[in-house]
Formats: C-alpha cells, sequence, structure tokens
C-alpha cells in the first residue's frame, strides 16, 4: 500500500478529479474520491477535486433547452479534459449528452443510486389540489404530470436542490420533483415522497454518476476501472443506446427504467407529447452491451408516434 504522502502509481502528482461546484456535484466527487481511495488504499491527498462552476448553473431563469441543452452542464469540464487540467470528470449521467467526442470515454460508472423522483408539496400526485401549478424544468416530468393529471399547470422551476426547496417554501407553486438519488446523497433522504418508479418512470440514466477521461489515457482507464460497477455500467448503456435511437434532445419527454431478469436487461421505456396527452410505450430485453435492441426499441416507438409527437425527436444518430 503506498505511503499516505505519496501521489498515486505513474503519477507526480495527485489525480485532479474535476466537477461541477454545485452541492450535489460536489458531493458526488467526494463520493468518488472515496470510492477510488478504497478501491486502491490511498489517502485522501492522493487525489484533487478541482470545480468549475457549468454554465448551466450560471443561467437559472430559462429552460434548460433554450440556452444550450446538456453540454451547458458538460462544457467546462470537457475542455479541461483535453487541455489536461483534470485527468478526469464526474457526472450526473442524465445530464451528459448522448453524443460524445470520441477522444473521451466514460471509464467507470458508480452503484446506482435511488432512480425514483420525489414529489415535495403534495402526498401523491392524486392529491395535488385542482388546478395546481407544479415547478419542473424537466419534459418528461411535466409531460406525466400532465398524461396524470391535464387540470394541472406546470411552469419552469430551475436551480440547485436548495434553491427549489426554497420556491416551494415561499409558495410559489404548489409542488415540485427532485431526484430521490441526489437527496440521499445530500442526506436529505425523508424529504418528499417517493414516487414510485415502476408507474412514474425516471429518466434515462437517472442517479448515475459517470467518470469520464481521455480515450487514449491508459492509466486512469484502469484506475478508474476498479470502482466501475457493471450491472449499473450497463443499464446505463442501454438507456443511452435508446436515447441515441429516439435523437431525443432537452425537448424530447423520455422515460427509461430498466431491471434484471437474470443475465439479462429488460428495458421500459415511454415517450409523450409535451403536454402529456399521448403516452406511448413499449420494452425489450438484451444482453449487456447489445445496443441492438434499445435502438429497435426506439424505432418501434417512434413508428407508434402521431407526427407532432416525433416531431420533438430527430430519430436514429
Amino acid at each position: 500500500m503506498p505511503d499516505s504522502n505519496t501521489p498515486p502509481p505513474f503519477f507526480d502528482r495527485p489525480i485532479r478529479l474535476g466537477t461541477r461546484r454545485s452541492p450535489l456535484a460536489m458531493a458526488q466527487a467526494h463520493e468518488t474520491r472515496a470510492r477510488l481511495c478504497a478501491a486502491h488504499g490511498w489517502d485522501e491527498e492522493a487525489i484533487e477535486l478541482v470545480s468549475v462552476q457549468a454554465s448551466g448553473d450560471k443561467i437559472r431563469d430559462l429552460p434548460l433547452a433554450d440556452i444550450g441543452g446538456k453540454a451547458l452542464w458538460t462544457r467546462e469540464l470537457d475542455h479541461w479534459l483535453g487541455d489536461g487540467t483534470i485527468d478526469a470528470a464526474i457526472h450526473s449521467l442524465k445530464d451528459v449528452e448522448t453524443i460524445r467526442p470520441p477522444e473521451l470515454h466514460i471509464a467507470a460508472v458508480l452503484e446506482r443510486e435511488d432512480r425514483a423522483d420525489r414529489l415535495l408539496g403534495a402526498r401523491s400526485i392524486a392529491a395535488l389540489p385542482p388546478g395546481a401549478v407544479v415547478g419542473t424544468s424537466a419534459p418528461r416530468r411535466a409531460a406525466q404530470l400532465l398524461n396524470a393529471r391535464p387540470d394541472c399547470s406546470v411552469v419552469t422551476f430551475r436551480g440547485n436542490v436548495a434553491t427549489r426547496m426554497a420556491k416551494l417554501a415561499a409558495g410559489d407553486v404548489h409542488a415540485t420533483f427532485l431526484a430521490a438519488a441526489g437527496l440521499n446523497r445530500l442526506g436529505e433522504d425523508a424529504v418528499g415522497v417517493r414516487l414510485d418508479p415502476e408507474e412514474w418512470m425516471p429518466a434515462p440514466a437517472q442517479a448515475a454518476i459517470g467518470i469520464e477521461c481521455r480515450t487514449d489515457d491508459n492509466i486512469v482507464r484502469a484506475l478508474l476501472a476498479a470502482i466501475d460497477h457493471g450491472r449499473s455500467h450497463a443499464e446505463v448503456l442501454a438507456e443511452r443506446a435508446l436515447l441515441l435511437g429516439l435523437g431525443g434532445s432537452c425537448h424530447s419527454p423520455i422515460a427509461a427504467l430498466t431491471h434484471w431478469d437474470g443475465d439479462e436487461i429488460v428495458l421500459r421505456a415511454a415517450i409523450y407529447s409535451s403536454d402529456g396527452a399521448v403516452r406511448i410505450a413499449g420494452e425489450t430485453r438484451l444482453l449487456p452491451g447489445d445496443d441492438g435492441p434499445p435502438r429497435k426499441l426506439a424505432r418501434e416507438l417512434l413508428a407508434q408516434a402521431p407526427e407532432h409527437v416525433a416531431g420533438s425527436f430527430s430519430g436514429p444518430q
């Protein structure tokens, strides 16, 4: 085991992990560092956390889809990876674009947290008051809500967990949604009511932390492999293959849920019209690493969709 004051093997300095600066992102970064240190027998000083305020954290009053999409969460970290400022970047994978630069590689996915959403402000969707105003910036959450409760209205609600909880407490809306995984990682596991993901399906790759590095950096790739959770990684690849087949964007309401049946992954998915009036669902089975069935499911969903729904997807990429 290396001495606690020495850098990891093959490095003359601490490994640099890049992260967004939000409280949740920092919690995910600390979890990643702890897992790496435990896997390799390192002291914490072997890993330096380098934080940046992402573009998406700077602009909080507009829908993400209107100001650049998911790239706003990755732009700065991608640049730092490219110029060598950091050795790896930590991401919430549901916020990472489906098509990534070939020079970057998702080398590890940590074991997934609870992938459910939590409802804040009411004990259930059915218990929302008639005509309730609900805050969310996620097209999936908005469409699922309007599908179940067309009497409700949706307003844009962005910001970190604390900001959104404060807006709810101030009475800006009747209710809002937050990811259970994020609340758990921040020690807020008692907040809100958990929505059963079998009924209220989450976003693709929700609750998964991914660590990305340069594709040609074999040393860092090998170090990160020690904390890769194979089943979580396989689930995320299947869900991202579905996204790729749909050609979904930040405007596209998409829900997906995977579970294991023996050695096979069962992938359920649904797409919606933006107003929630149309819901098209399907299911497929696949072996880990086979992106054929998810892409086939995507084609089937789009083939069933009316033109105004299919139009919010660009199709196979």
